[in-house]
């Protein structure tokens, strides 16, 4: 299985994309949440400059966060710094747009930027719409300023079966956060696939899967829920709870499936962030440090039934045995979000994989 690693927009971050080059990853990615971290475009343009094999990935980005036009011209402008090696993750803004307290954008609106971004990135024409007023609109700069010669990856990000349906239809990778569960991969690689055989589409693009998780290491007698294990899972899992904490007044059923542990781990979230589920400004008081190391007064809430359900902790044995498991699900690379010692995750996570 390949490697890459997903990391926040901040000073330095060209030097991680050096080292993990250097360690042979295949992808760096820089994740797109504008209220709670640095500009992904930006960071990657100076990633570009100092790296030559690597790929470059944004993730993830979408229609409610950035036009099709800016978007392309983001990308269009990177694979002219790192001619073939961008890779675009769309998806429909769960997180990016509940940190401004919106909701995400609907399936169909992320399917029809998909294709637009397709169409802009290979050159082509693409129809583009504000209110009534809708215009065919292309690259009219094409040349040394953008590239659209070389093919950018389309990754759509999926947790269940329509998303994946557009990968499908549109040609794409599939990207899924925390789904470690094979099953699931299989009935989101039936949707992507029976989606696909309705739709007439050229062949060639890549069509890979992307688990995006964390990884912690242990040696034999580690506890696989002490504070370091805890500390490099816990933004996975307080993201989960950050979500349903969220979400509970709008859609009770996703809290009603976690366990009452769970339960009371998001009630005990609400409460400590001074908040509520219906609060109108909640998003300004549950995202910030969002997909950042825990605080140490926070490691109570990193339930292991949670930690082993989002993330990949174990011994060398254990982790390989899991990660045979999920590629033969289907899952061609593994990202992971290093949050404590990032050039020290990677390099495990190589060795690992090596």
């Amino acid at each position: 299985m390949r490697a890459g690693v997903v990391v926040s927009a901040q000073p330095g971050v060209e030097e991680l994309a050096v080292q993990a080059e250097e360690l042979g990853l295949d992808s760096f990615w820089v994740n797109d949440t504008p209220m709670v971290h640095g500009d992904p475009f930006v960071a990657l343009s100076l990633c570009a400059r100092v790296t030559s094999r690597i790929r470059l990935g944004i993730g993830v980005t979408s229609p409610a966060l950035r036009s099709a036009p800016a978007a392309a011209s983001g990308l269009a402008s990177l694979n002219a710094l790192a001619p073939g090696r961008i890779l675009c993750g769309v998806g429909t803004g769960n997180t990016a747009r509940r940190t401004l307290g919106m909701r995400p954008v609907t399936v169909a609106g992320l399917e029809d930027f998909t294709a637009a971004l397709q169409d802009l990135c290979a050159g082509r024409s693409t129809e583009y719409r504000e209110g009534d007023r809708v215009r065919d609109i292309r690259f009219l700069h094409a040349g040394a300023q953008v590239n659209t010669a070389d093919p950018i990856e389309f990754v759509v990000a999926a947790l269940g079966p329509r998303a994946a349906a557009v990968a499908g239809r549109r040609g794409t990778g599939l990207a899924s956060f925390g789904l470690l569960d094979p099953a699931a991969w299989h009935a989101l690689h039936d949707a992507r696939r029976h989606a696909a055989q309705d739709t007439r589409r050229a062949g060639g693009s890549r069509t890979d899967s992307y688990l995006v998780t964390s990884l912690h290491l242990l040696a034999e007698d580690d506890d696989p829920h002490g504070d370091a294990a805890r500390d490099a899972t816990g933004h996975l899992v307080l993201s989960l709870l950050a979500f349903a904490a969220d979400t509970a007044a709008e859609n009770p059923a996703f809290v009603e499936q976690l366990g009452p542990d769970e339960r009371e781990a998001v009630r005990r979230l609400l409460v400590r962030r001074g908040t509520t589920a219906t609060a109108p400004d909640r998003h300004t008081k549950l995202y910030p440090n969002y997909l950042g190391r825990i605080a140490p007064q926070d490691r109570d809430l990193v339930l292991p039934s949670l930690m082993n359900a989002l993330a990949l902790v174990g011994t060398r044995d254990d982790l390989l045995v899991r990660i045979a498991t999920l590629e033969q699900a289907g899952i061609d690379e593994l990202l992971i979000q290093p949050v404590i010692d990032p050039p020290a995750e990677m390099a495990q996570l190589a060795k690992l994989l090596a």
